[in-house]
Order: structure tokens, then sequence, then C-alpha cells
């Protein structure tokens, strides 16, 4: 029997390559998104599908009904992927701003792993791999609710990693650093929803991250493309011996080096250009 998994986020970037990659690979996967016409656009590329709103709790509940009914109660894989990133500085967003980010970032995956990990705790076997960021130990700025939501899911992570050890259930991060997806052209959306530019101080520099966020490929020498991530991934699903997290892109090592050698004084600096 095929092992299962569902991989939330699927509409493009990492998730949509990891779902296509993992059913070539002989996974039965339960590939989700938030909107219908994505469901259906990737069901007509054959793959299975469902509609999962990590905002909504009666979504999530439901999905987790038809993600069991596909795989008959037993799912070995979830793989938490859909994010995305809401820019601006932290005086200029609203709560409500960041609270959304939250919701789609951490709460809506902490709902998702207490449905799912007492069936993986049943079936004493299971994997639960966790897609954060570099900003989710490296913070920069205008980026400040991103870095809150991923540092918080490491935290999250690193308890639950913890309260697993007596079982069978292992679970993993995967800290990409830039990947070429449509993540700019999401978090436009959100920067313009939430943010006041013309009121803000910050006004000329979000002018630069207007036109950053309004290109449709990055000029970073260093982003490379979502199948990167994969070797990470597939390492987590079936190595015995997991790692805790995998560090994916060039920036993300350096950046794994300089926190733990430099004292905070020096690291700023470096960060504050790497904004």
């Amino acid at each position: 029997m095929k092992k299962a998994i569902l991989i939330t986020g699927c509409s493009s970037g990492i998730g949509y390559t990891a779902a296509h990659a993992l059913n070539q690979r002989g996974y039965h996967v339960i590939a989700s998104c938030r909107s219908s016409s994505d469901v259906k656009r990737l069901q007509s590329e054959g793959l299975t599908c469902i509609q999962l709103d990590l905002t909504d709790t009666k979504s999530i509940q439901l999905g987790v009904q038809k993600t069991l009914a596909l795989c008959e109660g037993r799912l070995y894989g979830l793989f938490n992927n859909g994010a995305y990133g809401q820019p601006g500085a932290l005086e200029d967003l609203p709560t409500d701003g960041l609270r959304a980010q939250f919701e789609a970032n951490f709460f809506g995956w902490h709902e998702l792993v207490r449905l799912i990990l007492p069936i993986m705790r049943q079936q004493n076997e299971g994997r639960i791999i966790q897609n954060s960021s570099v900003l989710g130990f490296a913070a920069m700025k205008y980026r400040g609710a991103y870095n809150a939501s991923k540092f918080a899911l490491e935290g999250w992570t690193d308890t639950l990693r913890l309260e697993l050890h007596s079982s069978n259930v292992r679970i993993a991060l995967i800290e990409p650093g830039p990947i070429e997806t449509q993540f700019r052209s999401n978090a436009k959306m959100a920067f313009l929803k939430w943010i006041n530019v013309e009121a803000s101080i910050h006004k000329n520099e979000y002018q630069k991250q207007l036109q950053r966020l309004s290109v449709t490929e990055s000029n970073n020498q260093f982003t490379l493309p979502p199948e990167s991530c994969l070797p990470a991934l597939i390492h987590a699903l079936e190595s015995t011996r997991p790692k805790l997290r995998y560090r994916v892109t060039t920036p993300t090592k350096i950046f794994a080096i300089l926190k733990r050698l430099l004292p905070g004084k020096w690291l700023d600096p470096i960060l504050r250009k790497a904004a």
C-alpha cells in the first residue's frame, strides 16, 4: 500500500513541486489548495487535490476528513507548507494584519497537526515536515510579521519534537532561503491590503520594496528553484534518522553559522544590509 502524505499550499512553488515529485516517487499524495480553481487545475494534472484553507477551522476539519477518507484512515506524512509573507514595518502594520499572518502561517498549522497527530500515534508511525525559513531564526527588517510567525513555528516544532520523543512520529524543519516562487506577488497583495504607504515614515523604503515585489523573477544570485527543497523533504520522509533541521540555499547556511558565532551587535549590521 502506498504511503499517503498530505501537502498544504500546493497551488505553486514548493508545495506544487513537492506534490508532483512525491506522486512520481510512488506516494499517495493528497495535495491541497486554498482556492477551488487551483484544486481543479491540479486535479486536471493528475493529482489528488482537495480544498483546504488554513485560516478557516471548518475548512481544516473538512480537509482532514476528506484526506482520511482518501487514504483509508492511514496517513504517513504531513508537509505543512501553505503560507504567505506580510511585508511592512511593524509600526505600520495593524494588529489585524499581524493576526491574519499568524492565522495562515501558524495557528492553521497547529490545528492541522492536532487533528492528524492522533492518527499517527494510533498507527505508530508518521512524519511531520514543517516548511520554515531562514527568517525563522534570522530577522530582517520590513518582514516582522513573517519573521514572527516563523520564529514561533520553530519554537513550536522544537517543543513538539521533545513531546514526541517516546513515539514513532518524527518532526523536522526545512529552512529555505530565497526560492523562486509566487511568494513576491502574494506578498505584494498583502502589503497593499494592510500598509498605508503614503502615511508612513518608511515611504521611500516602501517604494523600493514595491519595485522588488513587482518583478516576476528574482535577481538574487542565491535564489534557487523549488526543486532544491526536494532532497531535504525526501530525506525527512524516508530516513530512519531524519535531521532536526534542513537548511536549503547558501544564505540560510551562512546565517546559521553567523547566528551561532557572532554577538547580536555584530550581526545586526549584516542583517540590515541583507534586508
